[in-house]
């Protein structure tokens, strides 16, 4: 019983820390220090590493927890929608900031502008990509197969013209432009995905 009390402790903490790195990769950009980390978590430096030998592999946890909205997040928010055309749309919408304040997509940014000096966030970031990808292309071929959709290209084509739009509004978003919000980008990617599918779509919420 202390034994597992104790697991379930060090399993906490863990997350507290993985918790205060994102707030520090936020607040300090990519290239946060140690103590940066240690004085989120309300620790010492040495605390930290008692946890997390290399800084490192706790600043890749907590990328890889904010990226899991952009892949898990958003399955499970479309896996009880049966109709393709609405799946499609959820998943659209799902995908994008809340707001222009929203955390877990400044720490995306924060992540995509060090990927060109660091191989390892390089290519979590393509996995996230090709996974997001992958993502609309099962629910395109499940359109197409059911009749719902009439592609006007690939699977593939379609599925990363949609994630590299999400990006690029998430982005401007993210940047405050004045004319766009979630509902317009939303609006504006699923005016593609109509091209897209030959399906009218219903209309976001």
């Amino acid at each position: 019983m202390e034994v597992s009390r104790s697991k379930r402790r060090r399993t906490e903490r863990k997350a507290d820390l993985v918790d205060a790195a994102r707030r520090a990769m936020l607040e300090h950009g990519s290239a946060v220090r140690l103590n940066q980390v240690a004085e989120e978590a309300g620790l010492t430096s040495g605390a930290v590493l008692y946890h997390y030998p290399d800084l490192r592999e706790l600043l890749l946890e907590a990328h890889r927890a904010g990226m899991e909205r952009f892949y898990d997040h958003r399955q499970k928010a479309a896996e009880g929608v049966a109709d393709p055309a609405r799946k499609l749309v959820v998943t659209v919408m799902s995908g994008l900031p809340v707001d222009s304040d929203d955390e877990d997509v400044r720490l995306l940014c924060e992540l995509g502008g060090a990927a060109g000096r660091n191989t390892v966030y390089a290519a979590l970031l393509t996995a996230l990509y090709d996974r997001q990808v992958s993502m609309y292309q099962v629910i395109l071929e499940i359109g197409a197969a059911q009749g719902v959709f009439t592609l006007h290209g690939s699977s593939l084509t379609i599925g990363r013209n949609l994630v590299a739009l999400e990006d690029a509004y998430g982005y401007r978003m993210m940047a405050r432009h004045p004319a766009i919000d979630h509902a317009v980008a939303g609006r504006l990617i699923l005016d593609y995905a109509r091209l897209a599918t030959g399906h009218a779509l219903p209309v976001q919420r």
